[in-house]
């Protein structure tokens, strides 16, 4: 039995195995609604082998999107798109999370593929962007400070959109707290330079990331597992640090979170970052070690004996891939081939299961 493919248990759920499918935007929602490319995206991923799904970064709110071609949950529209999706995951045999996030000072801007860059005028579709703070991401637009009614529709957006996820079927929420987005920008020094309750210290800069934590687990109830992602570094002289990480790490799980998905950067724009596989599987290290809490590592993992070792490292307790996925949907299976582990597959694709 090998770590990766050997079950994990967090509350009622129970992960066939511990490697998972990273949270990507597809760009690709009309008005929030998730589309039939997402159902075919997200279902070939179970279909792959993956222990976990988990859906792209999906605006609380209408505001929260990072696009506007980004999927939402703050309608039952929407939620009834979503449930669609979750059922076709659940026949293929995987578990189903979703990224709940709100994109702040980053929101509103153009998808990859378009042909501007930076933040969407309103007469393109686009909106006004909020922050902890009035200091814009390089070359997007200045937001508008979140007073005291903003930030409680975020936090009141946050439980809404975690109790629409439940209805929906998915199996783990999550909350987005990196990338530079809202929760990582109140999180970090260089984008919050608040003097209430919300900036200064790190208990307060972690107040509106905990509410958050606090409300949807109160949506989860007790059954389903909530995750938060955290950027552990910001890659620049007076930002939040992996040792920061690690103790809101472990406020988050003291606040109902039951594992740290853990990530880095997004704050500055272009920082110096030593890109190499397993990059970021240190950060996920310190995080469990010093916050005594689960995680899951990220960065580059695209082999089924490197996720491997990252697990027997004892840096993590899982493990996420993105772009390894899209280039293989079947990633589980051939990393359980590689390793000659024993893991479920399709009947319809039993007979790829063996060599020749």
């Amino acid at each position: 039995m090998t770590l990766l493919f050997s079950p994990l248990s967090l509350r009622s759920r129970t992960f066939r195995n511990r490697l998972w499918v990273s949270p990507m935007c597809m760009y690709s929602a009309v008005d929030g609604v998730p589309q039939r490319w997402h159902r075919t995206h997200l279902a070939q991923f179970a279909s792959g082998g993956a222990g976990l799904v988990m859906a792209e970064a999906t605006g609380v709110v209408p505001e929260g999107r990072i696009s506007p071609r980004d999927t939402g949950l703050w309608s039952d529209e929407q939620r009834d798109a979503w449930a669609d999706i979750v059922d076709d995951v659940h026949e293929r045999g995987s578990l189903i999370g979703i990224q709940l996030a709100h994109a702040g000072r980053m929101a509103s801007t153009w998808w990859p593929w378009a042909d501007e860059r930076g933040s969407v005028p309103a007469g393109k579709g686009g909106w006004p962007t909020v922050a902890p703070s009035a200091i814009a991401f390089d070359g997007y637009a200045v937001p508008a400070v979140l007073d005291a009614a903003g930030i409680e529709r975020v936090a009141c957006g946050f439980a809404d959109a975690a109790r629409r996820a439940t209805d929906a079927g998915f199996d783990v929420l999550e909350v987005h707290g990196a990338h530079g987005y809202l929760l990582h920008e109140f999180l970090s020094p260089l984008s919050n330079t608040r003097e209430d309750e919300y900036g200064g210290s790190l208990e307060n800069r972690a107040r509106l990331l905990l509410r958050v934590v606090e409300a949807v687990r109160a949506a989860a109830g007790e059954a389903l597992p909530v995750f938060v992602r955290l950027s552990a570094t910001d890659y620049a002289e007076g930002g939040f640090t992996p040792e920061q990480a690690a103790q809101v790490g472990r406020w988050a799980a003291d606040a109902g979170a039951d594992l740290v998905d853990v990530s880095s950067g997004g704050i500055v724009a272009r920082p110096t970052i030593d890109y190499r596989p397993g990059f970021q599987v240190p950060f996920a290290a310190t995080v469990r070690a010093e916050g005594r809490v689960p995680t899951a590592a990220v960065g580059l993992i695209s082999s089924g004996t490197h996720a491997e070792e990252v697990l027997a490292s004892g840096a993590a307790d899982a493990v996420f891939a993105g772009r390894e996925w899209l280039r293989d949907p079947h990633f589980a299976l051939r990393a359980a081939h590689e390793l000659g582990a024993q893991t479920e597959w399709p009947p319809q694709y039993l007979r790829a299961r063996w060599r020749d």
